[in-house]
């Protein structure tokens, strides 16, 4: 199995998967129940990603599974045989996340399907299975593969990081819905619901740094160490992780720069603070736009890079004496 086709299948097994946790999570903390229940273009394009999103989620995941198990038959993935992949299936870790992930992505399509006119239980099953769903993830990287109290630490850290990370992908979505010119004009409350939503946000989003903050260096400890730290920097698993963490770096600097400038200018544009100087409604919105569409790419990008150094090994082999 060629790396790239890997690579690309954890990539898009992480971003789709973040995207169906985070985006059925916006509307629990961002819009009050009214907002939920009025019909509004916002919550109806939520209620579309979220089908296409688990669709897709479990072709990709079918895929990577079955791509997994023509590898390790040493076959192309036209000539698997059925009977060794039900046996890895049943008997590696790997196979049962496997089963959980698509157990959780079909309630998951269900509630997004079916429960549409009860959207805050519909959000809640959602924002549930996707983060089981997103949890099973684990298991295809470096910590399903530590063992002991050890492996149980890691995987927690691990499932963590990820739902954290999750909730912040998601918002970035979910806000470039909210404040695309189209939905803006279908929906006239749409920009001080927009304003409001951001700043509500803002608390989600600490949480979410602190809790990514912590569990990545519990999980950089528990694969690197830091006395491991400068031999790991010479292989390209260290070196991808740097490129990681400037990314989160910059995500951080535009996040700061939405909570205290762009934030306070979209709510003077919709009305919310009548003593701002900046009120025009137009340069906010882009201003917005352009921050969350660069936020969004940093964070695709961190994606490719986690689907990519979670095939590696950490250090660079020794040579033999």
């Amino acid at each position: 199995m060629a790396d790239p086709v890997l690579i690309g299948i954890r990539f898009a097994l992480y971003a789709d998967l973040m995207l169906i946790a985070g985006l059925a999570a916006f509307p629990l903390y961002a819009l009050t129940r009214s907002e939920r229940l009025a019909p509004q273009p916002m919550m109806a394009a939520i209620w579309r990603a979220e089908r296409w999103l688990c669709t897709i989620g479990l072709l990709v995941s079918t895929l990577g599974m079955g791509v997994l198990a023509a590898s390790m038959q040493g076959v192309g993935i036209l000539s698997l045989e059925l009977q060794p992949f039900w046996d890895l299936v049943r008997e590696t870790e790997v196979g049962m996340a496997w089963i959980y992930r698509s157990a959780a992505l079909l309630l998951a399509l269900a509630a997004a399907v079916w429960m549409t006119r009860r959207p805050t239980i519909a959000a809640a099953i959602l924002t549930l299975a996707g983060s089981v769903a997103v949890a099973t993830l684990v298991w295809a990287g470096h910590a399903g593969a530590t063992e002991g109290t050890a492996g149980t630490v890691h995987r927690v850290s691990d499932i963590l990081h990820l739902i954290a990370a999750a909730a912040w992908i998601g918002a970035i979505g979910a806000f470039l819905i909210l404040i695309a010119p189209q939905r803006l004009r279908e929906w006239p409350g749409g920009l001080q619901i927009a304003a409001r939503s951001l700043d509500q946000f803002s608390r989600v989003g600490t949480i979410c740094v602190l809790v990514i903050a912590a569990t990545g260096l519990i999980n950089s400890q528990m694969i690197v160490g830091a006395e491991n730290l400068g031999r790991s920097l010479s292989s390209p698993y260290g070196q991808l992780l740097l490129a990681k963490l400037a990314l989160f770096a910059l995500m951080l600097a535009l996040a700061a720069a939405n909570r205290w400038r762009l934030t306070p200018a979209l709510a003077a544009a919709a009305g919310d603070d009548a003593e701002s100087v900046d009120s025009d409604p137009d340069a906010a919105l882009a201003a917005m736009r352009r921050s969350l569409i660069i936020e969004a790419s940093a964070a695709l990008a961190i994606l490719v890079l986690v689907a990519w150094f979670g095939t590696l090994e950490p250090f660079v082999a020794a040579d033999p004496v």
